[in-house]
Order: C-alpha cells, then sequence, then structure tokens
C-alpha cells in the first residue's frame, strides 16, 4: 500500500480536523478616503501596454522551445514574453487572417 504524502490534498489534514473561522477584521476606525486621495494614489501593477491592458493567460510550451525563446529575448534585449506575443502576432496577421 502506497503511503499518502502529507501536502496531498487529498491526504488527512495533520493541523486538526476543526471548522476553523476567519477571524473579522474591524475596519471601523479607518477614515473613508477623498476622491482627491483616490486620484492621487498610484495603481498598482504592470501598466498597460497600448491601447487594450493584455491578457494573463496560462499555456504549456516545450522546454526547449522556451528556451529558445528566453536566449533570443536575451540577445534583442527584450523580455521573452514580448516576444512571444511579437512572433504570435506576426503569425495571426499573416497565416490566419
Amino acid at each position: 500500500m502506497r503511503k499518502r504524502s502529507v501536502s496531498s490534498a487529498r491526504g488527512v489534514r495533520v493541523a486538526g480536523s476543526g471548522r476553523r473561522t476567519p477571524r473579522k477584521i474591524d475596519f471601523s476606525d479607518i477614515a473613508e478616503s477623498s476622491p482627491e486621495q483616490l486620484k492621487a494614489m498610484r495603481r498598482v501593477g504592470r501598466p498597460p501596454l497600448g491601447d487594450e491592458p493584455r491578457q494573463l493567460i496560462a499555456i504549456r510550451v516545450d522546454p526547449g522551445v522556451l528556451d529558445q525563446f528566453r536566449k533570443e529575448a536575451r540577445r534583442r534585449r527584450v523580455g521573452y514574453q514580448t516576444l512571444i506575443n511579437e512572433v504570435l502576432a506576426r503569425h495571426v496577421r499573416k497565416d490566419v487572417a
């Protein structure tokens, strides 16, 4: 019989089986932000490139393909994701559309 991993999603939790309730945080002492304060706050995260922000996706790529994109991106001094986007956009314009 196989031994179950402690971190397995199917395994029994080690830290106890009791139901845990999240602690409630009291936000009542925090003042409301004024429209001027909200306007002055900076946006968190990467700035959008172009007219629309890019969409975050997850894809699986062969390790050798990814390695080649990373090497070429370093040679061109651009990000490898930017290079992948350029190659895909060029392919779509030329062969798909």
